[in-house]
């Protein structure tokens, strides 16, 4: 089975006494789209995001909404969901899982409880009961929760935008892997404001 391919398996009685058909099924598949700096950051040391949101953009899509209608919903870090309450108004309209074993209930804000679900479990088990849930396709959002997904072959495809500006130091976007990852390239689209976005898919 190729990386970003999680599996299960379904077995359906024959009906004439044999043993019963193994049928191999697609798990939900974790897809990332991200922005690292052109020296591949995700974040400054503590989080802050400023270098990325001071980029005039204006006008310009990078298929971020185009994601947001093929998943079913938001697995993201810590870090990152704190950094998006910060942001004011929650921006999605679909679940969101926050993974986190530091995380109480009470951390999450009144007006997301019925959005917003925590979770410990590691990243095979949530994908796992996230199909169990229906769910098809799950936008992973996060540094260290991306190389988590990565790691365990969760990751189907990566939507990758370099932004036009080095910050010196800071949060890497991958980390250390056990083996090579293949990658097939499948488009890149530069835009006015400089940003580069290119997609791969994990072969």
């Amino acid at each position: 089975m190729a990386r970003g391919q999680a599996a299960r398996y379904r077995f359906e009685s024959r009906g004439d006494g044999r043993s019963p058909v193994c049928y191999h099924e697609k798990m939900t598949t974790g897809h990332i789209f991200i922005a690292t700096s052109l020296d591949g950051y995700v974040a400054r040391r503590d989080g802050e995001l400023d270098w990325l949101m001071k980029q005039k953009t204006d006008g310009e899509e990078h298929g971020f909404a185009a994601l947001m209608e093929a998943v079913d919903g938001l697995v993201m870090g810590r870090g990152s969901f704190q950094n998006v309450l910060s942001f004011g108004d929650w921006p999605y309209i679909k679940p969101v899982v926050i993974m986190s074993k530091s995380l109480t209930p009470e951390d999450i804000p009144d007006h997301l409880r019925d959005k917003v679900r925590l979770s410990s479990q590691e990243p095979e088990a949530l994908m796992q009961a996230l199909d169990e849930e229906g769910w098809k396709k799950a936008y992973v959002d996060g540094g260290k929760l991306v190389q988590s997904f990565i790691r365990a072959g969760l990751v189907s495809d990566i939507t990758l935008t370099r932004i036009p500006i080095l910050i010196g130091e800071g949060l890497p976007l991958f980390g250390s892997i056990n083996q090579d990852i293949d990658l097939e390239h499948v488009s890149t689209e530069s835009f006015a404001s400089g940003l580069v976005t290119s997609k791969y898919r994990i072969i």
